[in-house]
């Protein structure tokens, strides 16, 4: 056998196109959003993991054109094969301090999604987007397949920036200059009744309120604290970025998702979210913006053992509302 055939007979993985899920790329028929990966045969967990460690600067090739990668079909069971992936990729960790969301670590490096309630719907965002330190590459992963509904759709970054740049010329000049601040005010304890409940001990990963204030500070963050919590207040903070890697700008903020969804006993969200010179966001952009993000999007329904890698520097995500069952686990990656 030749050499050429031996290396193909070893290899895989296979793209696929689904282009009732998928967009074509700048209008493109080579590239799609986001990338699938299917596997050609049959393979057990461990030629899966030699197989992503063997062909890693392939599929990151493909994060980086496409900015998002499906893989579909391949035997990942558990939260702990799930871990064995994220591993296998070789990204660092990033640790889960100053995000808005509920979560719970189940094994190693995996966490639950965001644990707000199945009715309620997660507005487009990018991963903690609200402080100076996130993560570049987020893991997401099926591990039971929603009853119905529960898609994560995603949409291209700098998509939303040039056409909101068009549409709103001096809202995005502005936005550009000023940034944003975010304020949110925080209970001692996860609230998991609320999507922004992460109290601030598990916010700052400490019940000591001076450490918690140390690690605000290193995120440039403000801790105001009253009788049964703290209020946070960040920024200014910058909401659109260059995307040096693709050499663009892209849409890195939170806006909709605090102006729309930071809501529960505590928060008001139209007020959890300002220009940086403090002055209010115009509604009326704001839901135009939501509604731009809804007809860019794409929405893949999960299916038990999918992983979908994004690449959170080109990429905001979301959730929808489902039925139960539905459990999707996360991993964050610096």
């Amino acid at each position: 056998m030749s050499s050429e055939a031996a290396e193909e007979e070893d290899f895989s993985f296979t793209e696929i196109k689904l282009p009732q899920y998928q967009k074509p790329i700048n209008g493109t028929t080579n590239n799609h959003f986001p990338a699938i990966i299917t596997s050609k045969k049959t393979s057990n967990l461990s030629d899966f993991i030699n197989n992503i460690q063997q062909q890693k600067p392939w599929l990151e090739s493909l994060v980086h054109t496409n900015g998002a990668l499906l893989l579909r079909g391949f035997p990942v069971y558990t939260a702990s094969d799930f871990n064995q992936v994220v591993e296998a990729f070789g990204y660092e960790e990033l640790p889960y301090v100053g995000g808005a969301a509920p979560r719970t670590n189940i094994v190693g490096r995996v966490f639950t999604a965001n644990e707000s309630p199945p009715d309620q719907k997660i507005p487009f965002h990018h991963e903690m987007a609200q402080v100076p330190e996130y993560p570049t590459k987020l893991f997401f992963y099926c591990e039971e397949e929603p009853g119905n509904g529960g898609e994560t759709p995603i949409v291209l970054s700098y998509v939303i920036y040039e056409k909101m740049k068009v549409r709103f010329p001096e809202f995005v000049e502005k936005l550009d200059k000023d940034g944003l601040i975010y304020t949110r005010i925080l209970g001692a304890e996860d609230d998991p009744s609320s999507p922004i409940g992460r109290g601030w001990q598990s916010t700052f990963l400490t019940k000591d309120k001076s450490i918690a204030e140390e690690r605000a500070a290193r995120l440039g963050m403000k801790l105001e604290w009253t009788e049964d919590g703290v209020k946070s207040i960040m920024g200014p903070i910058p909401a659109i970025k260059d995307d040096k890697t693709r050499g663009r700008k892209i849409w890195f903020n939170s806006m909709v998702a605090a102006y729309t969804g930071w809501k529960d006993c505590r928060n008001d969200p139209v007020k959890a979210v300002t220009f940086g010179d403090g002055t209010p966001l115009p509604s009326d952009v704001i839901h135009e913006c939501l509604k731009l993000l809804e007809e860019e999007c794409v929405a893949i329904p999960w299916q038990k053992s999918d992983i979908l890698l994004i690449d959170n520097l080109a990429v905001l995500h979301s959730r929808r509302p489902f039925n139960p069952p539905r459990r999707i686990l996360a991993s964050l990656c610096k």
